[in-house]
């Protein structure tokens, strides 16, 4: 398996060499240059572990099958329940639990197996890197829990300052290692990630101080999220699949995409979003523009740049690299997209979308606790608000975080906090580490060098 860039200046690089680059040097996205079938009756009665090596080995052709199946070992033994990934029912939707890893959120399934990939590759070519990304929440734990302490690595996450849940800041904050850097950014998430991706943008830099990436452009990110799609459709036992997916950065439901692509019989995609809706117009009136980031329950979806879009442009676009780059340069310019006739009933085949504003995301975990006794956390209710919207048959939500990183709204919507995991409720009583930067590549720049030239 060969990679290359959506905007066609990187091609025929293997697995190894796409993972180390992250974003493409041309500024793109790294993609497979074929997507392959898959013959579902041969993966149907694996478990999490097999079916994660059958898929990654479609994928991965420069490392060893025993070193692949030990690095998915590792990565999934750190996860509450050998099922990694439980489906459960409710009230006629299918649950899919993704919160089971070390920081109770769905990043942690691909940023375990990213941290261990990587102290393995490093190893290999007896090199280092420092990796570089943003967070609008879950990501930043769920790569510094998986990096935290790893050999010939350092890692600096920007967050939003004072704009993301008190549970998640604290567990990116409490994390002492010496090779975790917390940087928080007098700004918005699509402020930070914009920040990363012009850092990357800067070759010069990149190459000097060997950045990396964990955001969802890294491919290996998309790879890990696909298998669930997978597991989710064989435990659910249903012909056709509906999946239900809270988004904000498109990666996870590309992940779905991707899964349909390969032979799943996905009948869709519902995308929701909250009010911070630009994937919700995108699907349902083809106007990709940017707005005011507006700050709601369900902080991981605060976002109006979705990094993952160009990746599916590109397939929009029918493989199209010159013309991935048109858009993308026009979008930078101009902060909006249109898609009309054809292009946008193309779109509609594959996605649906809903948006949940804060009541309605209230008012989901209160309806479905009291129908079912089960909790779930406002990034989930929105999915969950989606797939009632939609009005299919045995959906399946992705349930992409424990209900208890965001007590406050849980109060709000059943007037009860939700039980803690022990591992949250310690968090309390641990010192914070973080460092407070304006909104600003420079500033950014001088506090890697710094750290970096120091070390």
């Amino acid at each position: 398996m060969k990679y290359k860039s959506t905007r066609g200046g990187v091609s025929d690089l293997n697995f190894t060499d796409a993972f180390l680059m992250g974003l493409a040097t041309d500024g793109g996205l790294i993609v497979p240059q074929t997507i392959p079938n898959v013959d579902l009756d041969n993966l149907r009665d694996l478990d999490y572990n097999n079916l994660a090596f059958e898929i990654f080995r479609l994928f991965i052709d420069d490392i060893p099958y025993n070193d692949l199946r030990t690095l998915i070992g590792k990565s999934y033994s750190t996860f509450d329940t050998q099922e990694v990934t439980p489906v459960v029912k409710k009230n006629g939707l299918f649950i899919l639990e993704l919160f089971h890893g070390p920081t109770f959120a769905f990043k942690d399934v691909a940023l375990q197996f990213l941290g261990n990939l990587f102290e393995y590759v490093l190893k290999k070519r007896n090199t280092y890197v420092n990796v570089l990304g943003a967070t609008s929440g879950d990501t930043g734990s769920a790569a510094i829990y998986g990096l935290k302490g790893k050999e010939n690595i350092n890692i600096f996450i920007l967050h939003p300052h004072n704009k993301v849940s008190k549970v998640q800041e604290l567990q990116m904050t409490t994390v002492e290692d010496v090779n975790v850097y917390n940087l928080a950014i007098e700004g918005t998430f699509d402020d930070c990630q914009a920040i990363v991706k012009s850092i990357f943008n800067d070759l010069k830099f990149k190459e000097k101080y060997h950045l990396a990436a964990v955001n969802s452009i890294n491919w290996a990110r998309i790879l890990a999220q696909i298998v669930y799609y997978f597991y989710a459709y064989f435990k659910s036992g249903v012909d056709k699949a509906y999946f239900s997916v809270p988004t904000g950065n498109f990666g996870d439901i590309f992940a779905g995409y991707m899964a349909k692509r390969m032979g799943l019989p996905i009948e869709k995609l519902i995308l929701a979003t909250n009010s911070n809706d630009i994937l919700y117009r995108f699907v349902n009136y083809g106007d990709y523009s940017t707005g005011k980031v507006v700050k709601t329950l369900s902080p991981s979806m605060d976002i109006q740049v979705a990094s993952n879009f160009e990746r599916y442009l590109y397939y929009l676009s029918d493989e199209n690299s010159i013309r991935v780059k048109e858009l993308m340069d026009e979008f930078t310019r101009t902060k909006k997209l249109k898609f009309e006739g054809d292009l946008l009933k193309k779109v509609q085949l594959d996605f649906e979308s809903y948006r949940a504003g804060v009541e309605d995301t209230l008012a989901t975990i209160k309806r479905f606790y009291e129908e079912t006794g089960y909790i779930v956390d406002p990034h989930t209710a929105a999915g969950v608000f989606a797939a009632i919207k939609a009005g299919y048959r045995d959906v399946i939500c992705l349930s992409t975080a424990h209900p208890a990183k965001f007590p406050d709204a849980i109060m709000d919507a059943i007037g009860a906090y939700p039980e803690k995991p022990r591992a949250i409720s310690e968090l309390e009583d641990k010192n914070k580490r973080m460092w407070v930067l304006g909104n600003s590549v420079d500033e950014v720049k001088k506090f890697i060098e710094k750290k970096l030239q120091k070390g």
